[in-house]
């Protein structure tokens, strides 16, 4: 049922951006979930999935009386700047279900901002690269995955 985890597009961007995103959930069958984000991906006009990394089951953090979560990394290609993006991308998670109850609550989906080319962001609502993803084997396994076709982009980055 994995079957865009790992997969790269065969269809060149035209898009100017690339951003990695952190993608996860805990709440019903993710994984098949996440396929579907993939095919949705595919189909919008703002934006468009590169490559995805490898699929990964961890324990919750912060609010841990939850299930595992379902975790992967997914490179889009995008024309949006950062703020216009990460307004996208609540439009997509709420599309999926997402509803946000209290931090670290149980989810449908979740996507974050983990680099965005390699700019550094830091608005109130969004801080780029994530200043979480170092520590985070959720993101770190799924991009490690995915590593090859990112060295040059993110030599900076200890992944």
């Amino acid at each position: 049922m994995d079957r865009y985890f790992p997969t790269q597009s065969r269809k060149r961007s035209r898009f100017r951006y690339q951003v990695v995103l952190g993608v996860g959930g805990n709440v019903g069958d993710v994984a098949r979930r996440l396929n579907r984000l993939w095919i949705y991906l595919k189909r919008q006009s703002l934006l468009y999935p590169v490559r995805s990394g490898v699929l990964l089951k961890n324990p919750p953090f912060g609010y841990v009386e939850q299930d595992d979560f379902v975790n992967t990394t997914i490179e889009i290609a995008t024309s949006l700047e950062p703020r216009a993006l990460l307004r996208q991308l609540w439009r997509i998670e709420k599309h999926f279900g997402r509803v946000r109850s209290f931090p670290n609550a149980p989810r449908t989906l979740d996507l974050d901002m983990i680099f965005f080319e390699d700019r550094v962001v830091n608005y109130p609502e969004l801080i780029v690269p994530h200043p979480y993803w170092s520590g985070r084997p959720s993101v770190r396994i799924p991009l490690r995955s995915m590593r090859r076709t990112f060295r040059r982009q993110y030599e900076n980055f200890d992944i």
